[in-house]
């Protein structure tokens, strides 16, 4: 099996903070082709993506994984707070910090992302031509739609009135208000109850790296974050997604209309299982279709 190196690094953002990441390298000389990694909504890079990075590199690759701001080892005020577009803009510069390693072919660079990261992969992959290939896991595909089925028609005056109030309290100088992002509590506020997800984001990570809650407006803005608009411009740059066919998190036939939308060249992998599997049960399935596409690209 390829030997593997881990080191944690750091690179700067916008506003003065660090950006957490570890770099791995595959043994043998390089340069080498690189991936950039980042998890989905409220995650670190603690929360199952490892091993992910390890197939990567067994595979040839350097890879880079970093926390989003306000999460895990990165800086950033406030915490566990989800803007879409500052993590793109923080993801360019995870872009630049892997070109300027010199084990990195800067010209080979790869972006893979999940869930919420699968949306920005997207994006990024559609308006950054320093990438070579892009996989986007259970994308987020439209924030509105998908929150049509996951919030209640009765409960959206309610959500849009601590919206409001959120916003209120912010201009009197308060800290934006938080709620959890997971809870099977039926009663209490949060962004998922499905018992997967529950699951999922309690799993055991290092103490004081992660919390269950998230600022209330980073739900807003998933509501109006609709990366599949981008999908038809992501060609000519090879674009795989890999969908799963029961997903109810990133909704199975959101994410499949917007492959049929998006251009030449790209593939579609079809996997078992719900939203957390291609880390899980289906983890094999899921990493050796996206390490073949980026051998096949990179």
């Amino acid at each position: 099996m390829t030997s593997i190196s881990k080191e944690t690094v750091s690179f700067p953002a916008e506003g003065g903070i660090e950006l957490s990441a570890w770099f791995y390298l595959p043994e043998g000389a390089g340069p080498h082709p690189g991936i950039t990694m980042a998890h989905g909504f409220g995650g670190t890079k603690y929360h199952g993506l490892e091993h992910i990075a390890e197939a990567f590199v067994a595979a040839g690759f350097a890879v880079l994984l970093h926390d989003h701001r306000g999460f895990g080892d990165s800086g950033g005020e406030p915490r566990q707070d989800i803007n879409p577009w500052q993590q793109i803009a923080d993801w360019r510069r995870a872009i630049s910090y892997l070109q300027d390693r010199p084990e990195v072919d800067e010209t080979r660079i790869g972006l893979w992302g999940t869930s919420f990261a699968g949306g920005h992969a997207i994006v990024l992959g559609a308006t950054d031509r320093r990438l070579k290939a892009v996989v986007s896991q259970v994308p987020t595909i439209n924030g509105y739609e998908a929150g049509l089925r996951r919030v209640p028609a009765e409960s959206i005056a309610d959500l849009e009135e601590r919206f409001a109030q959120d916003d209120r309290a912010q201009l009197r100088g308060e800290a934006p208000a938080k709620q959890v992002i997971v809870s099977d509590d039926a009663t209490r506020a949060s962004s998922y109850k499905q018992a997967d997800a529950v699951s999922f984001y309690l799993q055991p990570v290092p103490e004081g790296i992660w919390e269950n809650s998230i600022t209330l407006r980073s739900n807003r803005w998933a509501r109006m974050y609709s990366p599949g608009d981008f999908v038809d411009r992501v060609s000519p740059t090879p674009l795989l997604m890999v969908v799963a066919k029961h997903d109810h998190i990133a909704v199975t036939d959101l994410a499949l209309r917007a492959y049929e939308r998006a251009l030449e060249p790209k593939k579609l992998a079809l996997i078992d299982g719900g939203h957390f599997d291609p880390y899980l049960d289906e983890f094999p399935v899921a990493s050796k279709a996206a390490a073949d596409w980026f051998k096949a690209h990179l």
